[in-house]
């Protein structure tokens, strides 16, 4: 009993979120990734903690308070930050998601280790530990996703906000070993608080996600129509791109035409793929797909920054337009 009652209740927990998220972006196997991750971060954690504690000459209750919160917080946001640099997350939902199943290796990897070193403690000590210390892991890490997707999503004020997610992160876990209230009450509070942030969370991602389709969707049909049928130059955009021939060589241009229509292609197969996602149907393999991956990058070589900026004012390269075209991989 004293197993289920530690390890069972955060996986749950993750399981909740998982079957929430009706766009499904989220990879089962980067899931896999992130438990395994948060059982790696509970074994050097532990390690340090232990160093901390015998050359630092801490105490038992400083070092949970104050030193261990901030060590593990930032052992855990490792992943994240290795998964937003490879564009694997899009939107919080999915930051949420990654970032729990984070916390939850952590949690069941430290849970074990209790359940065997603490033998003779009470069944309330592992009710305490599973439904709250361990969703307290998980909803730390997760906000801390949220925070720093949100800031890389807009493109400002990255480093701030990230710090200040951290900072958060530490703040919540520091408050929670601090037990200023009874435990069950702090346990209490994280089971009626947390989902209830979740729900709005990813209600609130459900809303972005579907007004982001719809802006650019039918731009990128119209824009798109209009190369294939060869009146692109009669358009506004046209217009702009024949501008440019001024400050730029035909060879650039050339290639900034090609860009545009190959990236606008892509961004619609992105796109449909969302939408078969969140209606359920199956997303089939596409061939070739990676080969104009290749292209993409080639012709955004060529152009150069100067040549994606002139782009700007047609297409966007913010974070979450390169995040979409990854999903085709």
């Amino acid at each position: 009993m004293k197993m289920v009652f530690s390890v069972f209740p955060v996986l749950l927990f993750l399981v909740f979120l998982f079957l929430m998220d009706s766009y499904k972006l989220v990879i089962k196997k980067m899931i896999a990734f992130s438990l395994l991750w948060g059982c790696v971060c509970a074994l050097f954690g532990y390690l340090i903690n232990s160093f901390l504690q015998d050359t630092a000459g801490a105490a038992f209750e400083y070092l949970s308070r104050y030193l261990a919160p901030a060590v593990e917080e930032m052992l855990k946001a490792g992943f994240l930050f290795f998964l937003i640099s490879k564009k694997r997350i899009g939107f919080m939902v999915d930051a949420a998601i990654y970032g729990f199943a984070i916390g939850t290796g952590f949690a069941l990897c430290e849970n074990l280790f209790y359940v065997y070193a603490l033998s003779e403690t009470s069944m309330l000590t592992w009710i305490i530990r599973g439904f709250g210390t361990a969703v307290m892991h998980g909803g730390c890490t997760a906000l801390f996703a949220i925070i720093y997707i949100g800031a890389k999503s807009r493109d400002r004020m990255v480093v701030p906000r990230v710090l200040s997610g951290l900072a958060l992160a530490y703040a919540v876990h520091a408050l929670f070993n601090h037990f200023y209230v009874h435990p069950i009450i702090q346990t209490l509070a994280i089971l009626v608080s947390l989902p209830m942030l979740f729900v709005l969370i990813f209600r609130h991602n459900e809303i972005l996600l579907r007004d982001w389709m719809e802006l650019e969707l039918s731009s990128e049909v119209e824009l798109l129509k209009m190369i294939r049928q060869g009146r692109f130059s009669a358009t506004r955009a046209g217009g702009y791109l024949a501008s440019l021939k001024d400050r730029f060589s035909g060879e650039v241009i050339l290639d900034m035409y090609c860009y545009l229509q190959l990236y606008l292609e892509l961004s619609l197969k992105a796109k449909r793929n969302i939408m078969l996602r969140e209606n359920g149907f199956p997303v089939l393999p596409e061939t070739g797909i990676r080969g104009k991956l290749a292209e993409l990058r080639a012709l955004h070589k060529r152009i150069g920054p100067v040549g994606e900026i002139a782009l700007s004012p047609l297409i966007r390269m913010n974070y979450r337009d390169l995040w979409k075209l990854n999903l085709l991989q």
